[in-house]
């Protein structure tokens, strides 16, 4: 029997129990944190679909390519702002490590969140410095 593969937001579950099943559609992000992790499995991943599925529509960009260079490494949540399962807007301030050619770096950004129909989608963020 082979080991659970862990999931890449780093909560500690495997895969197949965590974002699996969101990024599959079979379960909705019940957080704005939850969505948050999710999102960042969808780039280590490269689920270009899920990443354009899960932005709200007003700022989504036409077209989406990840970088096949860039490796994700690990996600750090730093603080949440609402986006529970009772909210309609939440913010969820995160760092995202990764190597790109043999350098690493990091994404620090303050994204906002909103519930549409139910369902959590990423709205925008601002990059910190």
């Amino acid at each position: 029997m082979s080991e659970a593969k862990a999931c890449p937001c780093r909560r500690g579950e495997p895969f197949e129990q965590c974002c699996g099943p969101v990024l599959a559609g079979e379960r909705a992000a019940a957080t704005a944190e939850a969505l948050m992790r999710s999102r960042y499995t969808a780039f280590a991943t490269g689920d270009v679909d899920y990443l354009r599925r899960s932005w709200h529509p007003s700022t989504r960009p036409v077209e989406l390519e990840l970088d096949p260079g860039q490796r994700w490494l690990f996600l750090e949540i730093v603080r949440t702002e609402r986006g529970g399962p009772f909210d309609d807007i939440g913010v969820v301030e995160f760092i995202a490590h990764y190597r790109a050619d043999d350098v690493r770096g990091s994404l620090h950004e303050v994204s906002r969140f909103r519930r549409e129909n139910g369902a959590w989608v990423y709205l925008d963020g601002v990059v910190e410095q």
